[in-house]
């Protein structure tokens, strides 16, 4: 039988120290899809150490987290660990290859069956995370939208980056719960790239920075909830996304370098692409590439999936338009931000 603390050192040593790559659009990509589960693995095992070094935790306790599916993943390889049950709420849109997966590692999965008047499916789920809450004796919640240990699980991340590429001028980050952008920014301008620049990806109809909450179709960032976990005052740019640009995006990668990903990494991509042609010769781009291709072979990689949603069709911006207050954003849209402003008023303008 294999001894439990042979598989935290298992674990350890297989969560983290992942490559980084150089693309041919002129910037690094620290491949997150080497983990378990890709980069939420950090996080989920950083926030449920921490819960139970404090007590919050108790050993055997159910776990219950609200989540579109990465987080899951790295829960359930968290429970499987420390010996707690994982409860995933999640919605129909869940890939059915992740829902195996999760139920495959020990998961219990919960799949609210419509959107939330408001707030859409995340509030939904939510709902029903309060639910079990309360049904389920003494469990535990994560909430990795506001839980201040989801950040700063990725100080190791902003670690290894800085080994392997010293200093960063410009960071490109997805941006979902807040977390990882938070949490290696922090850590890299207090470290080895105090002028660092934080570029952050959102996907149309998302709330996170201001927009109307809308039906997305992607998964894996944006929000149509207001995570505590974004630190808006850390961002000097921003750049909306729409999912023909980065289904397109993602593509490219795979038939180019192989290195690819779903809505996240294409839309990452895109960005960071878009950001090594514009800048001047020498900036040293570091784009986080959240996950791999795996879970989206039938969506992002499936023609009848992208054809049905009309996003094979047409033409697709090449460059971002210039975010204009009160005109609607429909496709890859860039806002620059003045982080040097005051918080407050600076805050105002984003949200």
């Amino acid at each position: 039988m294999t001894h439990p603390a042979h598989l935290l050192s298992v674990a350890g040593q297989t969560v983290g120290n992942t490559p980084v790559l150089w693309m041919d659009d002129g910037y690094w990509a620290k491949l997150e899809g080497f983990n378990f589960g890709g980069i939420k693995d950090r996080a989920a095992l950083h926030m449920v150490e921490q819960a139970r070094r404090r007590g919050e935790l108790r050993p055997g306790a159910p776990i219950v987290e609200s989540t579109s599916g990465t987080l899951g993943l790295g829960l359930a390889l968290a429970g499987v660990l420390h010996g707690h049950p994982v409860h995933v709420v999640t919605d129909p849109g869940l890939e059915p290859i992740v829902e195996r997966l999760l139920v495959a590692h020990g998961a219990h999965v919960h799949v609210v069956p419509e959107p939330g008047p408001t707030g859409g499916w995340q509030q939904a789920r939510m709902d029903k995370v309060a639910e079990l809450l309360m049904t389920l004796g003494d469990a535990w919640w994560p909430d990795q939208y506001g839980n201040p240990d989801n950040p700063q699980a990725y100080a190791g991340l902003a670690a290894e980056l800085s080994e392997q590429l010293d200093r960063i001028d410009v960071l490109v980050c997805a941006v979902g719960t807040g977390g990882h952008s938070a949490g290696i920014s922090r850590a890299l301008r207090a470290g080895s790239s105090p002028a660092l620049e934080l570029v952050g990806v959102d996907s149309v109809d998302s709330t996170v920075f201001g927009l109307p909450a809308g039906d997305r179709l992607m998964r894996g960032l944006g929000s149509s909830i207001h995570p505590g976990n974004v630190d808006h005052d850390a961002f000097d740019e921003i750049h909306w996304v729409a999912p023909a640009e980065a289904v397109r995006a993602a593509r490219r990668l795979a038939a180019r370098q192989f290195a690819t990903g779903g809505w996240s990494v294409g839309a990452v991509a895109l960005v960071a692409g878009w950001l090594a042609r514009t800048r001047p010769r020498g900036t040293r781009i570091a784009a986080v590439f959240p996950d791999g291709p795996h879970r989206y072979f039938d969506t992002v990689f499936n023609d009848e999936f992208c054809t049905a949603h009309g996003l094979l069709d047409g033409p697709v911006r090449t460059d971002p338009a210039a975010w204009t207050e009160g005109v609607p954003v429909s496709g890859w849209t860039r806002r620059a931000l003045d982080r040097r402003k005051d918080g407050a008023d600076r805050g105002e303008r984003v949200r």
